[in-house]
């Protein structure tokens, strides 16, 4: 016999685990359940990114990108002050490093002021007074931009989720089930479950999980290994700072940056290269399946051409350390290849259209009883409170 719950939602990073926790707040009393397949919270991309509170500089004025990190700054440092859980506001510079680099900026900071986004135009000497390792002709500095550990917060979220009298389904994943009338049936490795209504936060199955239960999308998930080091050798002070290169218009990710951790090391990354596996983080990790659904789909060659050229400096730089390293010394000459020492990857869930365009936003999809977050790139982390109140208003009204 099934087990009942009003409401489910799949996925325990931290959009799915805000979202149940959301749940909890506007529908109390209401029987919720998060279903994760992992033995824990947080084991993908929750916990596996560079750990940065972003304070919303990139993203086009009026997307959910600039909405929701605008508000989810405010929200993650509350969470953090309410439950005594760590950040620490450092502080970003984006640092251009030659002329064309530096007209580039003066786009960022209209963008960043058109999103309302506390932005500061920086000379050279300015910058370098700031922070005297790194090269610059000029920068922006954002100094609302900070660090925190998302999969600390999104294991204390579980904790608060199950003392309320949630229900936390660990080492059990969803493998099919169907959409009637009254709501959901899904199935799983451990059980039948019935729920009014769900929510699927699957991360980089999210477009397995929206075919599987009738949602109509034109995407692919495409994973992109980001690879990381950790810098040693260097003082705890080293920098001060978050230090970003100027995004490169030719390349669809925002490049090699420099990130205070926690911990008060330092990490340098990612760069971004095709996954042989969704979740498999080694470098010669390959699934069939996942590979071969990416080879397959005309999209992913499509942006292969569009991007050609970035696309394989992306794969030179992965295979050589020392053209990865070249990319840091840009702005940072003072790294050298006895300073990077390894670190955890990440993989990105992309969601690419058949043309072979990334979807850059955030991709919300509905059916009558479930809704599918199908793409939560960065600023997701930062983001995660506001968007878990945008879902559920979605889902329920409230």
């Amino acid at each position: 016999m099934a087990e009942t719950f009003d409401f489910t939602v799949v996925g325990a990073g931290i959009v799915g685990l805000a979202t149940a926790r959301r749940l909890q707040e506007v529908h109390p009393g209401a029987r919720i359940a998060v279903i994760e397949k992992e033995p824990d919270p947080a084991l993908h991309q929750s916990g596996r990114n560079s750990g940065v509170i972003h304070a919303g500089v990139y993203y086009a004025p009026g997307s959910h990108k600039a909405h929701f990190c605008r508000m989810g700054v405010v929200a993650t440092r509350a969470y953090c002050d309410e439950h005594g859980l760590p950040y620490e506001i450092c502080g970003k510079l984006i640092v251009a490093t030659d002329a064309a680099e530096a007209g580039r900026l003066h786009a960022l900071h209209q963008r960043a002021t058109a999103n309302g986004i506390q932005i500061e135009a920086l000379t050279g000497d300015e910058a370098r007074k700031l922070e005297p390792h790194i090269r610059a002709e000029a920068a922006l500095l954002s100094p609302t931009t900070g660090i925190t550990d998302f999969a600390a917060i999104a294991r204390h979220m579980a904790k608060m989720f199950v003392s309320d009298g949630g229900q936390l389904r660990l080492d059990e994943a969803v493998t099919g089930g169907a959409e009637a009338a009254g709501g959901v049936t899904l199935h799983t490795t451990k059980a039948e479950i019935s729920a009014g209504k769900a929510v699927f936060c699957a991360g980089l199955g999210s477009d397995r999980m929206a075919r599987a239960f009738g949602a109509k999308i034109d995407f692919r998930v495409i994973p992109f290994r980001g690879e990381y080091f950790r810098i040693q050798n260097r003082p705890p002070d080293f920098v001060r700072h978050l230090i970003y290169p100027v995004p490169n218009p030719a390349r669809p990710f925002l490049g090699v940056h420099l990130t205070r951790k926690m911990d008060g090391g330092f990490t340098v990354g990612p760069n971004a290269v095709l996954a042989g596996a969704r979740e498999g983080y080694g470098r010669w990790d390959v699934n069939p399946r996942d590979l071969g659904e990416s080879l397959a789909y005309p999209g992913f060659w499509r942006l292969v051409a569009r991007n050609f050229a970035p696309a394989m400096g992306e794969v030179a730089a992965s295979v050589s350390k020392r053209l990865y390293l070249a990319r840091v010394r840009r702005y940072c000459a003072d790294i050298g290849m006895k300073d990077l020492a390894p670190y955890k990857p990440g993989i990105r869930a992309q969601a690419v259209g058949r043309d072979g365009r990334m979807i850059d936003d955030f991709l919300f999809v509905d059916t009558d009883h479930t809704l599918h977050v199908c793409n939560a790139p960065s600023p997701a982390a930062t983001s995660a409170i506001p968007i878990a109140a945008h879902i559920v208003t979605r889902l329920t009204g409230a």
